[in-house]
């Protein structure tokens, strides 16, 4: 797994580094048990301070994607989230709301707007699909 970071993109480094390790789990680039890279070459490879990989690691950690293993550093957790059901909907409605507002601005209408979103979905299942197994 390769992670880049955009200092231009207004969007802090550290929830950079965070999304992009949550879809490398939620594609199955990276499995459970993968570990992550250490936080101080992850951090000089990125040329970034130490402390700002600490902290998407530990941003990671809270969410459940990955755990601390002695002697192995940072792991990807096993398992499925460890929200309820409707917490892990509520946290999804903030990227719907911005994606419906953006659609509302490019003048995309409801039908159009699902059928992409279920096209997306179908992709992304398929890209699934053809990584294999997650055991």
């Amino acid at each position: 797994m390769r992670l880049q970071v955009s200092f231009k993109s207004g969007k802090p480094v550290y929830l950079q580094v965070v999304d992009q390790v949550k879809t490398a789990v939620a594609c199955g680039t990276l499995r459970a048990g993968d570990p992550l890279p250490g936080i101080r070459p992850l951090a000089e490879s990125l040329r970034v301070n130490r402390n700002t990989i600490a902290k998407a690691y530990g941003e990671l950690e809270s969410q459940g994607v990955i755990q601390t293993a002695a002697g192995k550093g940072c792991v990807v957790r096993d398992g499925g989230s460890p929200y309820r059901k409707d917490v892990r909907l509520d946290l999804l409605k903030h990227d719907i709301d911005a994606a419906v507002v953006q659609a509302h601005h490019l003048q995309i209408g409801r039908a159009d707007f699902l059928r992409l979103a279920e096209a997306r979905f179908d992709a992304f299942a398929q890209q699934r699909h053809e990584a294999g197994p997650t055991s």
